[in-house]
């Protein structure tokens, strides 16, 4: 058999070709841009022949590029059909994953159809708590929490240090002024999380700015509730900055000051020591991990 192009190659190629994209082969792919990029340069050195023209935004396929994509693609689409035809019945891996309401909602529900893309055999069933520290159910399978990773499991992996800040609606922060000073913030309408209330304080300490916020505003037993509030257009929350990424990359709240509070907490997975899924609960784990990483959640 000729030396054919490597299958990764081949998928970056056909997705990229029918999106005239590499961000959004990357997206269906569950990859960077980056690695579609680097996928399609080693099909195109091991062709040699240039496959695409990189354009100011986008791509555009070559002449020979399009004369190649439409094999690959029925290659792709023959491919899936003897797959769905012979093995559709085969029952998917069922992996069960639990979390808190603000992390499933707020860090894993958005990126979910990221996972299963990338895994198709692997069906992931998501229930959610407030607060979590043990196995109560043997039918888990893996564990999202928030602590100090001190728990009786054999396999805990920390998912990185998390750091909180102070975070609102951007017709809040203009409201409260020109020149928003930290104290002004602090001294604003609060919304304070239950389990947090001692981040102001420590805020301060840490970068000596005697803040002496309101507290007296609004609790909430959840992240996810303090910044709904916030997307009202008033109070500031202090909050997980991998809870609020969602919020600050699409505009809709604004971290309107550069101070950072690194927590003594943070978020781990947790595999339970009974799972009969384990290489399932693997491959989500080293998903997760990923995913946490490209929050980007620096100091």
């Amino acid at each position: 058999m000729p030396n054919l192009p490597h299958v990764t190659w081949l998928r970056a190629f056909e997705a990229a070709a029918r999106h005239n994209s590499f961000s959004s082969a990357a997206d269906e792919l569950g990859l960077t841009p980056a690695a579609i990029s680097q996928q399609i340069r080693l099909l195109e050195k091991h062709l040699n022949a240039q496959l695409f023209i990189r354009l100011a935004r986008g791509v555009q396929l070559t002449d020979v590029g399009q004369a190649y994509a439409q094999p690959i693609r029925k290659s792709f689409g023959d491919m899936a059909q003897a797959t769905e035809g012979l093995f559709a019945g085969q029952q998917k891996r069922i992996l069960r994953v639990r979390a808190s309401i603000s992390c499933a909602a707020l860090v894993l529900a958005p990126r979910l159809s990221e996972f299963q893309r990338a895994h198709p055999d692997i069906a992931v069933h998501l229930s959610t708590s407030v607060w979590a520290d043990r196995f109560d159910e043997e039918t888990l399978d893996v564990d999202i929490r928030y602590g100090q990773g001190d728990w009786a499991e054999r396999q805990i992996f920390h998912l990185g240090h998390e750091f909180a800040v102070p975070v609102c609606h951007p017709d809040y922060a203009r409201a409260l002024g020109p020149n928003l000073s930290i104290q002004r913030l602090a001294a604003a309408d609060v919304i304070q999380i239950v389990g947090s209330e001692t981040d102001w304080s420590r805020l301060s300490d840490l970068h000596d700015l005697n803040l002496t916020p309101r507290m007296d505003w609004l609790r909430a037993d959840s992240s996810l509730i303090a910044l709904q509030t916030t997307m009202t257009g008033h109070g500031v929350t202090m909050v997980l900055e991998s809870f609020a990424r969602q919020y600050l990359d699409q505009g809709q709240l604004i971290a309107p000051l550069p101070y950072k509070l690194p927590k003594q907490r943070s978020h781990y997975v947790v595999v339970n020591d009974h799972t009969t899924q384990i290489d399932a609960a693997h491959t989500f784990c080293n998903w997760l991990s990923a995913l946490y990483q490209d929050l980007d959640i620096s100091p």
